[in-house]
């Protein structure tokens, strides 16, 4: 989708009645209209979360050419961090440990990306409504809710930009619709004058650091003999890794393992990991703006659940884990 060219985003329904095909391509169309936007748009800005009580920000440099994505993150608080991202390969420079990471994602879920999948049925887990427009770091916005319709999964409060659809402030809203979290541009240059030969210079100088290549190995759950008992409604399983296992760890399968699930929006990861008593001591639940984590022993392993999702849906992920060998 041509993003440019894009007018008016498409009609999308003051209160969405349960579960029309008009409706749900009203609501596809909109969010791949506004993940389109958020890929291809040129762009500088500093962006500022707010979450659990701590305020963190960042500043961005995005542009696209042709099928080639470039990105610059730069932390502007916290421990020093500049990430760059060419397409799926994403370097992490880390100053005061004078580290730079290198690997390959699939998707790093920065904001202001939203949709996580082009998943049709997403319209059967939340609905649209309008709330008006407003500016945002300069820009006119348009803003539109998806309320969830169960209590599995959070809301979201959306604002996009007008005339390319691209998310320039979002909110996670809780199941009684207060805000969990909040990004948003503070400043935002659209169209700006990014290159990719220049980025792509600063990604590559490594001199004076130690290079890190993690390697992931993309599985299947089963195949590491793992299966979900029971779907949790909406959520579809989308990538699975494993990390290989340091020298040290016995062998065969007991390597880390990330099993990802999206209902297109909302996202969960559980990790599992042989149960070690030296450092798997408690199991525990926490919250911290939208995400959720719970730490559970199943067995001879230790899981680690994690997602912007409620507690209780976390519990639904951990009780429907079984080992099948």
């Amino acid at each position: 989708m041509n993003y440019v060219a894009a007018q008016v985003p498409p009609p999308v329904p003051a209160q969405a009645s349960s579960g029309t095909a008009a409706e749900a391509k009203s609501i596809n169309d909109w969010l791949m209209r506004m993940h389109e936007a958020s890929k291809k748009q040129a762009y500088i800005g500093t962006y500022v979360v707010s979450s659990g009580g701590t305020i963190s920000s960042a500043k961005i440099w995005h542009v696209c050419e042709g099928n080639q994505q470039m990105e610059r993150v730069e932390t502007l608080t916290g421990a020093p961090r500049s990430i760059f991202r060419h397409n799926d390969r994403v370097v992490t420079f880390m100053p005061d440990h004078k580290v730079v990471r290198s690997e390959k994602r699939e998707s790093l879920g920065l904001f202001p990306e939203l949709l996580q999948s082009t998943d049709s049925r997403i319209a059967d887990f939340y609905k649209v409504k309008r709330e008006g427009a407003d500016r945002v770091a300069g820009v006119e916005a348009d803003i539109v809710v998806l309320v969830p319709r169960d209590t599995m999964r959070f809301g979201y409060r959306v604002w996009t930009e007008q005339k390319s659809g691209m998310v320039v402030k979002l909110q996670t809203l809780d199941t009684d619709g207060k805000v969990l979290e909040q990004a948003a541009f503070s400043e935002l240059q659209l169209d700006a004058p990014v290159k990719i030969d220049k980025l792509l210079q600063m990604m590559g100088k490594v001199d004076g650091y130690r290079v890190e290549k993690p390697v992931l190995v993309k599985t299947s759950a089963s195949a590491e003999g793992w299966v979900l008992k029971a779907p949790v409604a909406g959520f579809t399983p989308m990538s699975c890794y494993k990390r290989p296992a340091a020298p040290s760890a016995s062998q065969g399968g007991d390597e880390p393992l990330q099993w990802i699930f999206s209902d297109g929006l909302a996202s969960v990861s559980l990790f599992l990991e042989p149960f070690d008593r030296q450092r798997h001591d408690k199991e525990s639940s926490m919250s911290m703006g939208a995400t959720q984590t719970m730490t559970r022993q199943l067995g001879a392993y230790w899981l680690t659940a994690m997602g912007e999702v409620p507690m209780a849906t976390l519990k639904l992920f951990a009780n429907g884990l079984e080992r099948k060998k």
